[in-house]
């Protein structure tokens, strides 16, 4: 069983999951590296008592190892002094720092094996934490170029090359409208310019009629 409990709400196991769903990935990656950092930082503080604990069990081992050495000499010189009941307290304390010996012995081994675990858990966040970091400046470059082409697509709905059509177009049926009635205007005065003409001309024939009538009948008077 692990010995880091897991408190993440958000694991590499469940992210690509919760990712699918999200409408903003970058903040979701954001919070797991927190959670993911977290719990780095206090991984390594629980590395750091393990082995300070690990280093304590083997001082206790290497004492008791010690001791056990020094009191089966201590046995062996009373043994040559012909003192055989210093001797039997001698390995009676012996035999105590043996035990002693192999507890924090067996309490050390398990303590290394603890020791190897957390190592080998440490590795896998820091990988974790490495992947998905490189992974979040990944979709924060996707994000930048996605808000850069919406932000193409406004101005381009604003000012684009469409607009520039339709602008003159507009302009242009403006100038031929203005033009047609300039001609219009032009045509209805040129017409009315004819007609007083047409108009002048009728009437100077009346007129030149009239005088050659008047003429004519003066002629006749004078002749009667």
């Amino acid at each position: 069983m692990s010995v880091m409990k897991r408190v993440r709400d958000i694991t590499a196991a469940t992210l690509n999951d919760r990712l699918e769903r999200s409408e903003d990935p970058v903040r979701l990656i954001d919070q797991f590296l927190m959670s993911t950092k977290h719990e780095i930082v206090e991984s390594e503080k629980l590395y750091q008592q393990v082995l300070m604990h690990a280093n304590q069990l083997k001082n206790q081992v290497q004492q008791a190892e010690s001791m056990r050495d020094k009191r089966e000499q201590q046995a062996l010189l009373a043994l040559k002094a012909d003192e055989e009941h210093v001797a039997k307290m001698a390995l009676q304390e012996k035999m105590i720092h043996e035990e002693k010996a192999a507890q924090y012995g067996e309490l050390y081994e398990q303590s290394k094996s603890t020791i190897i675990e957390l190592e080998e858990q440490l590795s896998a966040l820091k990988l974790e934490y490495q992947t998905v970091y490189d992974k979040r400046q990944y979709y924060v470059a996707r994000m930048e170029n996605i808000r850069i082409q919406q932000r193409m697509n406004q101005r381009t709905q604003a000012y684009g090359a469409n607009s520039i059509p339709r602008m003159f177009n507009r302009l242009e049926d403006r100038v031929s409208d203005l033009e047609l009635e300039t001609r219009s205007l032009r045509d209805l005065k040129r017409m009315g310019q004819d007609m007083m003409y047409q108009a002048g001309t009728q009437i100077q024939g009346v007129l030149d009629r009239e005088l050659d009538r008047l003429k004519q009948k003066l002629d006749n008077d004078r002749k009667e």
